[in-house]
């Protein structure tokens, strides 16, 4: 009985961690973009939060109760990866997402872009487009890990959005760092974004040539799925 009552009790102190990192996350960031415009009066950095703290509610109610995925999704960063050019792609991709952070707090306060809103609008509807395709993701793979690297029983996963592209999680990450950059009004900021897939890119290559040696039957699924992010152009 005090086993049970034990592994209850780590399976929820786990599901807390999950809570508690979107709760941290969004924090975080708003401090990062209040703290770099130099003011709270900046509306745009209030409905971006506002649309990203409730759009991840059913991301993060998925995770909490998936014990796979929330393995394969709490551990990321550089100390995650083994291959030591991942290393170095997940280090170049921290301090663009960094900067991604930042600049659209500088670009408010000294009022480089001055967007209208609309493109702030449009902004948060891709934001919004972005989070639901990850939902979608992570309801058809479990094994979507943070990091490069294959889990125990995992296996080709060629359903859902991944029957369309093969890195449907770069993908939305993606676009949801256009519509960041749009629905802060920062046009200066899609440079960032610009760089962010470009460590994408960098990354699916050597991935998919990981898969390919590591996981039966991905190179048959690459013959099957042409593109890598963008259904018709890439």
């Amino acid at each position: 009985m005090r086993s049970v009552f034990c592994y209850h009790l780590a399976m929820n102190n786990e599901k807390v961690k999950v809570w508690l990192w979107l709760i941290v996350s969004c924090v975080v960031i708003g401090v990062m973009l209040f703290a770099s415009a130099g003011t709270i009066d900046f509306w745009q950095a209030w409905v971006y939060l506002a649309v990203v703290g409730l759009s991840s509610i059913p991301i993060t109610v998925l995770i909490a109760n998936d014990p796979v995925l929330r393995a394969s999704r709490t551990r990321f960063g550089v100390a995650a990866e083994a291959r030591p050019y991942q290393k170095l792609i997940v280090a170049f991709l921290l301090i663009a997402v960094l900067a991604q952070f930042i600049l659209p707090g500088l670009d408010h306060r000294f009022g480089w872009s001055n967007a209208p809103m609309w493109v702030c609008i449009a902004g948060n509807f891709l934001i919004l487009v972005s989070m639901c395709l990850s939902y979608r993701v992570f309801q058809e793979n479990s094994y979507g890990s943070a990091a490069v690297e294959i889990s125990k029983d995992q296996k080709v996963i060629s359903t859902g959005p991944y029957a369309v592209v093969r890195h449907p999680m770069y993908s939305s990450a993606s676009l949801y760092f256009i519509g960041m950059s749009l629905a802060l009004g920062s046009y200066w900021a899609i440079i960032p974004s610009m760089l962010i897939i470009l460590g994408f890119v960098l990354r699916l290559f050597d991935e998919e040539n990981f898969l390919v040696d590591d996981l039966p039957g991905y190179l048959e699924y690459c013959g099957r799925v042409r593109w890598h992010l963008v259904p018709g152009v890439f």
